[in-house]
């Protein structure tokens, strides 16, 4: 296993443009937007990397996060299909691959995934246009009552402007219902790139970076904490990304209410973006090490393994990534746009990946707070 006390920076060891920037890891100083640019454009990633390291250590040690969760998208059918150029998982009603579950399906769903052996639900879907705020009310409440034991990680700040927008209501008014009727903490997409020049490429009409971080500061105040994300290695600039990590940054200043961040790699596939070319591993490696280096009041950098593979993700931990997300068993949105990976990891793999990187692997809540397995968790996790 690696040792809990990170080796000494030397600065004078580092190329050039990286000495500032080793200088301020090593003496606990935060990375300004000038640093996040160098971080984002340097060639030299190892070195990046080891700084992230560096940070990662002191944060948590040679502890390695995951979770046993499971993904519910009770629909994909969604009024922004055409809009969000990006997307490979929204479809028009009547379409081939348009889907939506009934509340029993949705409990069907659950159950056969491990019911209250699963500590978290992970829900999101589409913006369906005739399923109304009381629809998932009801569906919350009822996963609540069948599942007593699972957190429920429901709908991105995206879904809850739309409630918002097709209730009349105001986002605390629906935030509260939501929370009365189960919701536990917020997942983070939706996010994509702040800046308008992007959005207006990618998701023009979706919610605007303002109002997510509207979303997010809300729920943060009420109690409700979420995470946090940025889909890169499309069209945006580098620029476009330190505004990004700039703004989380702000808000986690101002709320404290994020609890990890995940770089989304954008997928190419089955959308409308025209785009052709994936994310390189170094491109992956690159935006978790300075997402560890620059968002140093956000706890937990998670590297997605549905997204970069579970083999690019083991690596990752050693770029700054101290989470592996869960074991999953059935992701749709990615993968409609083309991820190769499993749907699932076992905890028995999961594990074996964290220790063979050199790290302890420890399960935890959705809060991050460290669980003792349960017996009847083992059996449905393995």
């Amino acid at each position: 296993m690696i040792e809990e006390t990170p080796p000494p920076i030397l600065p004078e060891t580092f190329p050039a443009p990286l000495r500032e920037i080793a200088t301020k890891v090593r003496d606990g100083v935060r990375l300004d937007a000038a640093d996040t640019m160098v971080c984002l454009t340097t060639p030299h990633v190892l070195h990046l990397g080891r700084l992230a390291d560096t940070v990662r250590r002191r944060l948590h040690g040679n502890r390695t996060f995951f979770n046993v969760n499971r993904h519910i998208n009770p629909t994909n059918v969604c009024v922004y299909t055409y809009n969000c150029k990006f997307c490979s998982f929204a479809a028009l009603p009547g379409e081939e691959h348009a889907w939506e579950m009934s509340h029993e399906d949705v409990y069907k769903h659950a159950a056969e995934q491990g019911g209250n052996a699963v500590t978290e639900f992970h829900i999101v879907g589409g913006l369906h246009p005739d399923l109304s705020l009381d629809w998932y009310l009801e569906m919350m409440r009822g996963l609540r009552e069948r599942f007593p034991n699972a957190h429920l990680k429901a709908f991105t700040a995206i879904e809850i402007g739309w409630f918002a927008k097709r209730e009349k209501l105001s986002l605390a008014e629906v935030l509260v219902r939501l929370r009365d009727a189960g919701l536990g903490s917020l997942p983070g997409g939706g996010a994509e790139i702040f800046h308008p020049e992007v959005r207006e490429i990618i998701c023009d009409g979706k919610l605007d970076a303002d109002e997510w971080i509207e979303v997010h500061r809300i729920a943060h105040k009420m109690g409700i904490r979420s995470n946090c994300t940025m889909l890169y290695g499309h069209v945006e600039k580098p620029e476009h990304k330190v505004d990004h990590l700039m703004r989380l940054r702000d808000l986690q200043d101002e709320t404290g209410g994020f609890n990890a961040f995940i770089p989304l790699a954008y997928h190419p596939e089955n959308n409308y973006m025209g785009l052709k070319y994936h994310t390189t591993g170094l491109d992956d490696l690159r935006h978790i090490a300075t997402a560890r280096l620059v968002l140093d009041n956000i706890p937990h950098i998670k590297a997605y393994w549905v997204m970069i593979t579970p083999r690019l993700a083991q690596v990752a931990l050693r770029f700054g990534a101290d989470d592996l997300d869960g074991t999953v068993v059935e992701e749709k949105i990615y993968h409609m746009a083309g991820a190769g990976t499993s749907q699932q990891l076992s905890r028995p793999e999961l594990e074996r990946i964290v220790r063979e990187a050199g790290f302890v692997p420890v399960e935890r809540d959705t809060m991050y707070n460290p669980l003792t397995p349960r017996p009847a968790e083992a059996a449905v996790a393995s």
